[in-house]
């Protein structure tokens, strides 16, 4: 089967629920840029405003004061063919079928898989490593966090804004192909500074994934559709440190723990090619019916965020879910090997199939409720969080106080579930914070602030 088409059955069941999804019309005011005669006001005059409360409480989180704020550097009705770069397809000839656009949302989400299958198996693999190089815990934790975040955080904003500025898949298609192939020296490495080395490159290389991919889905699903769609890329996450742990416990257990890292890195090549030549880059806003002619510089982006009281708070409670999250998925399946005494690939198979399914089923049913919720009262993007984060905690004490290994993964499964639900939701409100060309340099400062933070 053409990789192609299976990325599209692979999205199937999940693309039904955009489908499903009742219209919401989040962005209120962008029908006043655009008259309903224009090219572009004709795809959104057809979507009423938001009404009561939920018109109000737009205003505080959606982008689009921020557009009219800076609406002098928008393209206007009639000038936008006209002042569209000449690489980019003006946003009327630029209208992805929803195959098409479903068939962008598989290919960035092969790619997110990726992303933690490389970054996770370092985690399940860390006894063997530990043992082979003769590593002290403390080397072996420089290894799992501050080697990667340091670089995944300090370069993630420059890249971001070289992806407003210039191509987006080509941006997360080059760090694909860096990131793999960094994943598959740490197979090679010798020592400890080797491996840190390694380690270095692969935060790199991710640091280019995640802000431009959010950016791209956000151009090919309109506001309404948003929330679910940034969720299913969520699906990721958890794909990739299930099938991470899982296939690295099975490779672990027929070869070594240098097989597991050659054949995790190698893997994104093919999906790295496939990203550059068959991904279409949109034009920045067209799901949004705004087309920006020049992209803002860091400094502005970064004032535009913290002038708004919503982002900072935002930050402080996803570092929070953050650190919870990392901390479980870093040492959870060591855990197991050492406490409750499970083999590498009993550890593997339990803790990362546990952390797929149930991590995958929360941040969809979050981006699902958000879109739904929103309509009533655009607070429920924010409130949803809280409260599935107030319900994790008491599941996070009970993985952490089993006496066995079963009781553990029963209490891992409904902490995983709802402390992923607020993912979507975050995601959606800091794309929808800023205009279009702010996206990625936004979704990497919300990043860097949960790795430094959480």
């Amino acid at each position: 089967m053409p990789c192609s088409r299976f990325v599209q059955c692979f999205l199937q069941i999940g693309m039904s629920s955009l489908n499903l999804l009742p219209v919401l019309d989040f962005h209120a005011p962008t029908h006043r840029l655009f008259s309903p005669r224009s090219r572009v006001g004709k795809q959104r005059a057809s979507c009423p405003p938001p009404r009561g409360r939920a018109k109000h409480h737009a205003a505080r989180f959606c982008a689009r004061p921020v557009a009219l704020a800076l609406n002098d550097r928008l393209v206007s009705k009639t000038g936008a063919m006209e002042n569209t770069p000449p690489n980019d397809p003006g946003p009327a000839s630029f209208q992805p079928t929803s195959r098409y656009s479903a068939y962008v949302l598989g290919i960035l989400l092969l790619a997110y898989i990726l992303n933690f299958v490389d970054r996770q198996v370092l985690a399940l693999v860390a006894e063997d490593v530990k043992a082979d190089m003769g590593l002290t815990d403390a080397q072996l934790g420089w290894l799992l966090g501050p080697a990667f975040v340091l670089f995944y955080t300090l370069t993630g904003i420059p890249l971001a804004r070289l992806a407003d500025m210039t191509s987006r898949k080509g941006v997360v298609a080059v760090g694909l192909a860096l990131w793999s192939g960094m994943t598959a020296v740490c197979g090679a490495a010798g020592n400890f500074t080797q491996l840190l080395l390694a380690r270095f490159g692969v935060g790199i290389g991710e640091a280019a994934g995640t802000p431009p991919s959010h950016s791209l889905i956000s151009d090919y699903f309109p506001p309404e559709r948003r929330a679910t769609a940034l969720g299913i890329y969520g699906w990721g996450i958890f794909f990739g440190t299930g099938f991470g742990f899982a296939l690295g416990g099975i490779l672990l257990e027929a070869f070594d723990w240098r097989m597991a890292f050659y054949i995790a890195g190698l893997a994104g090549i093919p999906v790295a090619l496939l990203l550059g030549f068959t991904v279409k880059e949109p034009p920045a806003g067209v799901s949004d019916g705004v087309i920006e002619e020049e992209t803002p510089g860091m400094g502005e982006v970064l004032r535009t965020l913290f002038a708004r009281p919503s982002f900072p708070t935002l930050m402080l409670a996803a570092a929070c879910q953050a650190f919870l999250g990392y901390t479980v998925l870093s040492w959870g399946a060591t855990y197991l090997r050492r406490v409750l005494e499970l083999s590498g690939r009993e550890a593997g198979i339990q803790f990362g199939l546990a952390a797929a399914i149930a991590g995958a089923i929360g941040v969809t049913l979050g981006g699902v409720l958000a879109d739904r919720l929103s309509q009533r009262d655009a607070r429920w993007y924010a409130w949803l969080g809280a409260i599935s984060s107030v319900a994790a905690l008491p599941f996070a004490l009970g993985f952490a106080l089993a006496g066995s290994a079963p009781l553990a993964i029963a209490f891992f499964c409904p902490f995983y579930l709802l402390n992923n639900i607020y993912v979507s939701s975050l995601w959606t409100l800091v794309q929808n914070l800023v205009s279009p060309r702010m996206r990625s340099m936004a979704a990497a400062t919300q990043l860097a602030v949960l790795n430094i933070v959480g």
